[in-house]
């Protein structure tokens, strides 16, 4: 009953944008060029070697990836100047941030705490779609109500509010009982969002240019197995209630390299380190150029590749997906103006996003 709710609700926001959007091909000739899936595959094809397969729980297209598509006012906000990246972050530590967040029911209080880091100074934090959806709530006080604060430093303090500029509308329609786990689980695909800063919590202006980490979304080969990377964030130990976390980073090394039914690397299963605990979701995997690579999404096999060994889901894929899923890359994804892209995801998708995951508590 619920798949045939969502695909209805889908419907008819997918007939409302046609009507409403009928600049968007217009708008076309001024959108900066990504690359297609084609030519990405051609790349594929001369850069990387036959890589493991894990099986993939999507399907390319469909309704929910094609409404930003079809809507012409984000595309639009996209190519709408914003403001440049200054300096790269000086340290993986100062572009960590820890995502908090509370939903209280008159029966019970759920905390959850998660990883992000910033990626461009005008304050875009990635994440994951399983820490940011709780702000998928905030506008729906019916299931509970949900509050999400940006904490910075270490141990880390409250420090900004945010809001969604996107979530993956194909992660949320698949995975929405995840909200109600006691412990999360999944295979990391399409399991990231992108946040921003919008205000601060003490009413002080937010930063001229946050620190970030630059982003690396080549196309990963296997000639990476066996690379020494770093990876950082806010690990929180299972009794810990995650009120009080401290930064946290170490080394490991990519043990193997999968796709999800592709010839792209994917998802990076790294070995085992003293940070692979909850909370470290979100965190950053950098490798020797101080890039990020990667994005933590789940534990890895533990007896396999050691306690703390992890997954993280490569910025290649977000990169490549998030271009099927809204026409635009990661670099275009982060920049443009912030505020009317993230007004138009609260106007068009969030609302159904939303129920989707109030129905599963």
């Amino acid at each position: 009953m619920l798949g045939a709710i969502q695909s209805i609700l889908v419907l008819v926001l997918t007939s409302y944008l046609s009507v409403v959007n009928s600049l968007a091909y217009a708008i076309e000739s001024i959108l900066p060029a990504e690359q297609t899936p084609t030519e990405i595959a051609e790349k594929a094809a001369e850069e990387t070697d036959e890589i493991s397969t894990l099986p993939s729980s999507y399907e390319r297209g469909g309704l929910l990836p094609d409404i930003l598509i079809k809507n012409a006012a984000y595309q639009k906000a996209a190519v709408i100047e914003g403001t440049g990246n200054a300096e790269t972050a000086s340290s993986l530590t100062d572009a960590l941030v820890n995502i908090y967040c509370t939903f209280t029911t008159d029966t019970y209080v759920k905390t959850t705490t998660g990883t992000g880091f910033f990626v461009s100074d005008s304050g875009v934090i990635l994440t994951n779609a399983h820490v940011a959806m709780f702000l998928l709530l905030e506008d729906i006080e019916e299931a509970g109500k949900s509050k999400c604060v940006v904490r910075t430093g270490s141990p880390a303090e409250p420090t900004y509010l945010a809001d969604l500029l996107y979530i993956s509308p194909a992660w949320i329609n698949r995975n929405a009982a995840v909200i109600s786990a006691s412990v999360p689980k999944g295979t990391g695909e399409r399991d990231y969002a992108l946040l921003y800063v919008t205000s601060t919590l003490d009413s002080t202006p937010t930063p001229a240019h946050f620190p970030f980490l630059s982003v690396n979304s080549d196309l990963v080969s296997q000639s990476l197995t066996d690379a020494t990377v770093t990876i950082g964030g806010y690990p929180a130990s299972k009794t810990a209630a995650g009120l009080s976390v401290t930064q946290a980073t170490s080394s490991t090394s990519i043990a193997e390299i999968y796709t999800f039914g592709t010839k792209y690397g994917d998802l990076l299963a790294l070995r085992g380190s003293p940070v692979g605990e909850h909370g470290i979701s979100g965190g950053p995997v950098i490798n020797e150029d101080n890039e990020a690579i990667g994005l933590i999404s789940t534990k890895g096999d533990q007896e396999e590749l050691g306690t703390g060994s992890l997954n993280a889901i490569t910025l290649s894929y977000i990169n490549r997906t998030l271009i099927e899923e809204t026409g635009f890359g990661f670099a275009s994804s982060i920049a443009g103006d912030l505020h009317f892209r993230a007004q138009i995801f609260r106007e068009t998708l969030r609302p159904f996003l939303g129920q989707i995951l109030s129905d599963e508590i």
